[in-house]
């Protein structure tokens, strides 16, 4: 089948008018490293309001249609053959989450955002507890000396994760003195924690890092070279 033409508006293809419009945001984003301007502002105003209303309507009807109003009015759409009347309670938890809107009744909303809050807590301990304590703790219950199984090099690593382990909690350990053996242990927790710490701002700096490589290479390959460098080039014969 062949592909399909993109429409186009005042006869400019609508991937091209796309195109543009991203690199514009993009180098208005980038106009920042300058000084804050206006063009800035506009470019973070519009990022913020096309999120919050893609937020709306994602909500709406992935949310808002299928889990509330379709049970109540269009149980077919849901396989029912009743209405559910169940998903009236929250409905009515969600409106009036609105009523923080009004200053006589906002009281109220303190209601659904209790409910929320223990709800969310109540599933996600277990789930943290079973994703990332239970894991972890199995993580150090290592072998630390070689034998058959493990190798020496393999023994000496173990060692370090479970000393590593050991000299971190030492050092958030407050009910007693940080002196003599327990001090040092928890000197050298201390060298770990800088360690993690430096690993992981290293990784946020290279996904940031990532990012800007990325936009670069739309700005460079997507937008300049077929939009500019080679209309350049055919206009002047080369």
């Amino acid at each position: 089948m062949p592909e399909a033409v993109a429409p186009e508006i005042l006869g400019i293809s609508t991937e091209v008018i796309g195109v543009w419009i991203a690199a514009f945001l993009t180098l208005a984003i980038f106009s920042f490293l300058y000084e804050d301007n206006p063009i800035y502002k506009f470019a973070e105003h519009l990022f913020v309001g096309v999120s919050a209303g893609y937020g709306v309507v994602i909500t709406w009807h992935e949310a808002v249609v299928p889990l509330l109003i379709d049970p109540l009015f269009r149980p077919e759409n849901v396989s029912l053959e009743a209405p559910n009347y169940i998903v009236i309670i929250p409905g009515v938890l969600g409106l009036l989450m609105f009523s923080r809107f009004i200053p006589r009744y906002d009281w109220l909303s303190r209601w659904p955002i209790a409910f929320v809050m223990g709800l969310s807590s109540g599933l996600a301990i277990p789930a943290a507890v079973q994703t990332y304590l239970l894991p972890q703790l199995y993580a150090t219950m290592l072998p630390i000396w070689p034998g058959v199984e493990i190798s020496a090099w393999t023994a000496i690593s173990n060692f370090l994760l479970v000393a590593g382990v050991l000299c971190t909690l030492a050092y958030f350990y407050f009910s007693r003195e940080h002196s003599g053996a327990f001090g040092v242990a928890s000197k050298v927790g201390i060298f770990f924690l800088m360690v993690a710490f430096g690993a992981s701002f290293g990784n946020t700096v290279m996904a940031r890092v990532s990012l800007l490589i990325g936009r670069v290479q739309f700005l460079y390959e997507d937008w300049w070279l077929p939009l500019v460098a080679e209309p350049i080039k055919r206009l002047f014969g080369g």
